[in-house]
């Protein structure tokens, strides 16, 4: 049978078939044999007879990687990425998946000092300072229900005028007299309860008469009952969610001090790349660049730019040198081709390269640098599922810490079916969550969206694969929870 084939019967129909390909040309990296684990010979994965891993490029071939050592690692150093790049040999050191996100999460020296806003641009932004209440919350003793304010024991006399939230204290109330009262109006002082609506009737005489026990204090909020003036509310480090702007601003804050949100600028390379239209004559639609400035604005940042360069070196260069963003991201051109100009670039520059492809499908040639003393890039591949691997694993972690926040607590899920892995790199697929299960999705090639965009998240499929109930971590997508354009948590 021919290759592709082969490799649709053996499950991984949903990988491109170049990279499964690329991966049975490496010694002893087998066709999956249904168990969910990729086998290998004893001695582990070997290198590849073409000297590289390859991952296909949305240009319409493929493009070389770097290079593995027989005991499947990338070529390099064991004690981390490697600082410099060697282009004449196109070897690096490929970084593995969890380091790769921690040493991205690690990379900002620090966030930007505070800023104070005003409540209607805080949401997302994360307390810079502890948030202490302004008033006494409530500031006066207010009703909590509609009905009737009333002092002493019953039947009371009604008065003719009632007591409306928003207005000036009623004069004070005497014995056997009730006053009708409306939910969050102050109190008349000397009210000894709240009798609700529905639990009172007046007479023809309008005397009141309770048709339950009235309690002392029912249905009354004291002044002070949330918390007193200079009690601590919030911590430094929180999320500004709605919740917490109600909070504050009930706290008495028009304004809170917070950290500003991280600015993103994103490049978009490529000359085959169409705005508008359908594919035509080797060209096809740009899929990043309308994608990618949402996906930063729900991870936390405040996209100020998206640039189409082309694979044009000196522009690519000249944007990078006068971007004033926190973060920078490319799309494409991470690799070694004729046209992937974005190594040369950062070497070009004095650029600090912090990752230099990560360890996982999709998204291998992924790559960080430190181009200025506050300024990082992000290195995207070309493929749409690959990039989006890559903006998880490294601009995830450094936008979040940019902005503040703490890192999301770590949860697993079992897995409802089979999932075949890589050999020695961690897998990225999209699932969709049913009843505390993960469920593959279909369509999860590196080119390939339609899996990701039904997706509830990504689990993390470990080097051989995974096997139905397995526990796997879960990545949540950032609107599958805080909704498009905003991400509290």
């Amino acid at each position: 049978m021919t290759a592709p084939r082969q490799y649709e019967e053996a499950g991984l129909d949903d990988l491109d078939v170049e990279e499964a390909l690329a991966l049975a040309k490496e010694g002893g990296a087998q066709v999956p044999d249904g168990s969910g684990a990729t086998g290998g010979s004893p001695a582990g994965p070997q290198p590849s007879p073409r000297g590289g891993n390859r991952e296909p490029s949305p240009r319409g071939g493929s493009r070389t990687h770097g290079e593995h050592t027989a005991d499947g690692t990338a070529d390099g150093t064991a004690d981390g990425p490697s600082r410099a790049h060697t282009a004449e040999h196109g070897h690096h050191r490929a970084t593995p998946w969890p380091e790769a996100r921690a040493l991205a999460g690690r990379a900002p020296r620090r966030p930007d000092a505070p800023v104070s806003v005003s409540l209607d641009a805080a949401l997302g932004l994360v307390l810079a300072a502890p948030l202490a209440a302004l008033t006494d919350l409530p500031s006066f003793d207010t009703s909590a229900m509609d009905g009737w304010a009333v002092a002493g024991p019953g039947p009371w006399a009604v008065r003719a005028e009632g007591v409306l939230a928003g207005h000036a204290e009623h004069e004070r109330l005497t014995d056997g007299e009730a006053v009708r009262i409306a939910t969050g109006a102050r109190i008349p002082q000397d009210v000894t309860a709240v009798i609700r609506s529905e639990h009172g009737r007046t007479d023809e005489k309008e005397r009141l008469h309770a048709t339950r026990e009235v309690v002392p204090g029912q249905d009354i909020r004291p002044r002070g009952q949330e918390c007193r003036s200079g009690d601590p509310l919030l911590q430094r480090g929180t999320v500004v969610t709605p919740a917490v702007l109600g909070l504050a601003a009930a706290a008495g804050y028009d304004t809170v001090s917070a950290l500003p949100r991280p600015r993103a600028e994103v490049l978009v390379l490529g000359d085959e790349l169409l705005t508008e239209g359908l594919p035509h004559d080797g060209l096809i639609r740009d899929a990043l660049g309308p994608m990618l400035p949402s996906w930063l604005r729900a991870l936390g940042a405040d996209v100020i730019a998206v640039r189409r360069l082309g694979d044009d070196a000196e522009a690519l260069h000249k944007a990078l040198r006068n971007s004033d963003a926190d973060l920078v991201v490319t799309t494409g051109g991470t690799a070694a081709g004729p046209v992937d100009h974005v190594h040369p670039t950062l070497r070009r520059l004095g650029a600090e390269l912090l990752v230099d492809g990560v360890k996982v499908r999709p998204g291998h040639p992924m790559l960080l640098a430190r181009t200025k003393e506050k300024q990082h890039l992000v290195g995207l591949p070309g493929n749409p599922l690959a990039a989006v691997s890559g903006l998880l694993t490294l601009a995830e972690p450094l936008l979040r810490t940019l902005a503040g926040r703490a890192a999301p607590e770590t949860y697993t899920l079992p897995l409802k079916e089979t999932v075949h892995g890589h050999p020695y790199d961690t897998r990225l697929i999209p699932v969709v969550l049913r009843e505390d299960r993960a469920v593959p999705l279909h369509y999860n090639g590196p080119a390939m969206l339609r899996g990701i965009a039904v997706a509830d998240a990504l689990a993390v499929v470990p080097p051989g694969g995974a096997r139905p109930g397995q526990e796997l971590e879960i990545l949540d997508l950032p609107w599958a929870t805080a909704g498009i354009g905003v991400c509290f948590t």
